[in-house]
């Protein structure tokens, strides 16, 4: 069965050691396998004391990156276009020293960001994008860290929203540091068929996001769970399956993600219906 996760931002955010300390230990109470830390900014959490927590609780990590306003790795500014970089590579080291093999997320653009584009300037972005990707991927390699390209819904950006236009900057990076994050929420909203779509990405899956359609707990949902499970195993991808979801803590984050409304009793609640659903399924 694939190691099934939480991601803290279900409870809180930023993350910082402290609030890791307190999390981490309820995260293995609660019977997952992994938890996933995101990374808003470099240094909000130190990755040498979280590899060490982590390992003594039996928790394996994984990592996301936040693309905020000022990042943007298909922008004509160079100076964003370096500042970006620095930020992922500020990520990768702490993925790497956390001890996570994967750092995944919208790594190309801001979130809310939207554009309209024509088919030939979306080949140029896509260009631009592949060829900011490359020495990240080198660098990435190196730390033994796959970056995973996240498709977001169309209310969240209007350059990456399905596994096909991934997949096409994918090929074009052509280095085994660079794959695809899918996420049911979005997949959801995007593609036609969930399976076709994991399918696509079959070989280059690096993470992958189990959330709910209304971004709560999975399960209780119209998502098709058993079709998904399935595909995922028929694609021999055996990476950790997270459950993604969000606090309305940070405004900023609940606003980018529309969380507008509690999406179960409680946060806790998200964290151990959906486990306890997922293992019924990934079973």
């Amino acid at each position: 069965m694939n190691p099934l996760g939480a991601n803290t931002w279900i409870w809180v955010s930023p993350l910082s050691d402290e609030r890791l300390a307190m999390i981490a230990p309820r995260v293995r109470a609660f019977g997952f396998d992994v938890i996933e830390l995101p990374i808003e900014n470099p240094g909000d959490w130190d990755p040498g004391r979280a590899r060490e927590l982590l390992d003594e609780l039996g928790l394996k990590a994984t990592t996301c990156a936040v693309m905020s306003p000022d990042r943007d790795l298909v922008s004509e500014d160079k100076g964003v276009i370096e500042s970006t970089q620095d930020y992922v590579r500020a990520a990768t080291d702490m993925a790497a020293g956390a001890g996570a093999h994967s750092l995944a997320g919208p790594i190309y653009s801001p979130v809310g960001k939207t554009w309209l584009m024509g088919a030939s300037e979306r080949a140029t972005a896509v260009r631009r994008l592949a060829e900011n990707l490359r020495p990240l991927a080198d660098y990435a390699s190196e730390r033994g860290v796959t970056l995973g390209l996240e498709p977001l819904n169309r209310f969240e950006t209007s350059f990456m929203n399905t596994a096909e236009q991934v997949m096409d900057v994918v090929d074009q990076v052509d280095s085994p540091a660079v794959g695809v994050l899918l996420d049911t929420f979005h997949m959801n909203i995007e593609e036609h068929d969930p399976v076709a779509a994991i399918n696509l990405c079959r070989g280059h899956l690096a993470h992958f996001h189990a959330c709910g359609c209304d971004r709560g707990a999975p399960g209780s949902d119209q998502i098709p769970w058993p079709r998904i499970a399935a595909a995922l195993r028929d694609t021999g991808y055996e990476g950790a399956v997270v459950i993604e979801s969000f606090t309305i803590e940070n405004q900023a984050i609940a606003r980018a993600a529309a969380i507008w409304r509690p999406l179960a009793p409680t946060q806790d609640a998200i964290a151990t219906q959906g486990l306890r659903y997922l293992k019924s399924v990934f079973a």
